[in-house]
């Protein structure tokens, strides 16, 4: 049986260099959770939320998918959105994507990855939806980029159209949708300029940046 020794020898190692640094850190973790930001992202390995945004355990509530989807019957992550929002008040949504997202490049080249190709099904509608606007890229890279921030921007209009985040308008709630992209080879976050805080601003921002080219750069 491998019981995996090695993650565990990390864990004490870690813990015990973040006690050090913050004395007290994890008592005070444990006595509350007052994140700020909600963040639905991919679920890629190399691209880690917290560390990103360089913010410690406890500021960044998260949740993670493959692609970084958005569906009005994904009870999970919908779950995840009317917590972060109702219950623990959250301030911002953060949808963000990633280039070189394996979802996104596969739903470009039509190639089947098997099961997940059914929850993958609308990234290549928009690929299709914005086929002659893709078409206008030199490169098949480019063209990826582009579907990468196409999907990003969807997705937070998405977040903006639920239940949860218009009823949370409608009571007057400081609440604003974010819709960000993060490049593996730099390491750096793009803002894709989208930033709602109301349903007539998602509308605005995603026709004004779903149809301009590549802008993540």
């Amino acid at each position: 049986m491998n019981k995996l020794p090695q993650l565990f020898v990390n864990n004490r190692r870690w813990a015990a260099t973040t006690e050090q640094r913050h004395p007290g850190f994890f008592g005070e973790l444990s006595s509350q959770q007052s994140p700020r930001y909600l963040w639905i992202g991919c679920s890629d390995s190399r691209v880690p939320a917290n560390e990103i945004v360089g913010l410690a355990p406890g500021e960044l509530f998260v949740h993670r998918n493959v692609a970084n989807l958005v569906f009005h019957n994904d009870f999970s992550c919908l779950s995840v959105l009317q917590y972060a929002i109702d219950v623990l008040g959250i301030e911002h949504v953060i949808v963000c994507g990633h280039y070189g997202c394996g979802g996104v490049i596969a739903s470009y080249e039509q190639r089947p990855l098997g099961l997940v190709d059914n929850w993958l099904l609308p990234i290549r509608d928009i690929a299709r939806m914005y086929a002659p606007q893709l078409a206008e890229l030199p490169t098949d890279l480019e063209r990826a980029d582009r579907l990468c921030e196409l999907n990003v921007l969807f997705q937070a209009r998405r977040v903006c159209r639920t239940t949860i985040v218009q009823q949370a308008w409608e009571k007057g709630r400081s609440l604003t949708v974010h819709a960000w992209v993060y490049r593996l080879n730099d390491g750096l976050l793009r803002d894709l300029g989208f930033c709602a805080n109301d349903l007539a601003t998602a509308d605005a921002d995603f026709e004004r940046t779903a149809g301009a080219g590549t802008i993540g750069r």
